[in-house]
């Protein structure tokens, strides 16, 4: 009788483990799904778990962070740009009871490079929007041009060393949210590269998936007016 009960209670703690361990299995989510919990490092120091935010609308943003072995992605940092001046001008976490966190499919290194390169980028997309007077553009740079004046509308500025930090970045160096949610990707949109493919997710304060947009190329994502307006309608419905 004692070996039988000890053997029910090693076959019970077997069974059970994998299924504790499902429990936190990160994993792609459609809308209307609870976003799975995760905890990650912050960029700027201390640890970003989901679940304590619950009352809270949340939007996550997965920057898509490398173009190619060459470049970081100018997007990115136009996007992430546009947030921090609606923040700063509107205010717009506190109005809408808004928490966003970038996600980044790196190590702390590879986001100081990139906080380092941040000045630097801004000023490739207001050349890219404004070639040189009387310099002579073929069709390729022409299209180029308008590309960048109709994606890039706003004017942006950092000063190297003191790139606004309002939003926690996430470190996702071991590519674990990256990963299970499917976005992460060393090949996508033509570049060879460990990236993630674009994306937000916007949660309402039950940490339930609203909103869900990944991109299809790296041009398409979601505008800031647009973002705003389902945070308005999440924070209105639910």
């Amino acid at each position: 009788m004692r070996l039988h009960a000890a053997t029910a209670f090693v076959f019970s703690i077997l069974v059970c483990v994998p299924v504790m361990g499902q429990q936190n299995v990160i994993q792609p989510v459609t809308l209307g799904q609870p976003m799975p919990d995760f905890t990650l490092p912050v960029y700027q120091g201390g640890q970003f778990t989901l679940s304590s935010l619950k009352g809270k609308t949340v939007m996550l943003v997965f920057p898509r962070g490398m173009a190619s072995k060459e470049g970081l992605c100018h997007v990115c940092n136009y996007q992430y740009s546009e947030l921090v001046e609606a923040d700063q001008k509107q205010q717009i976490r506190k109005k809408h009871n808004l928490e966003i966190a970038f996600v980044f499919p790196y190590d702390k290194a590879w986001i100081d490079n990139w906080m380092d390169k941040f000045p630097a980028q801004l000023d490739d997309i207001e050349q890219g929007k404004n070639p040189p007077a009387g310099q002579a553009q073929d069709e390729r740079s022409a299209r180029r041009t308008q590309t960048y004046r109709r994606e890039f509308p706003k004017s942006f500025q950092a000063k190297k060393g003191a790139v606004p930090q309002p939003f926690p970045i996430l470190v996702d160096g071991e590519r674990s949210l990256s990963k299970g949610l499917g976005l992460f990707m060393e090949e996508w949109s033509g570049s060879k590269v460990d990236q993630n493919i674009p994306a937000v997710y916007i949660l309402d304060a039950k940490g339930v998936v609203q909103f869900k947009y990944v991109s299809q190329n790296t041009l398409d994502r979601p505008k800031l007016d647009y973002l705003m307006r389902i945070v308005d309608w999440i924070n209105r419905t639910k």
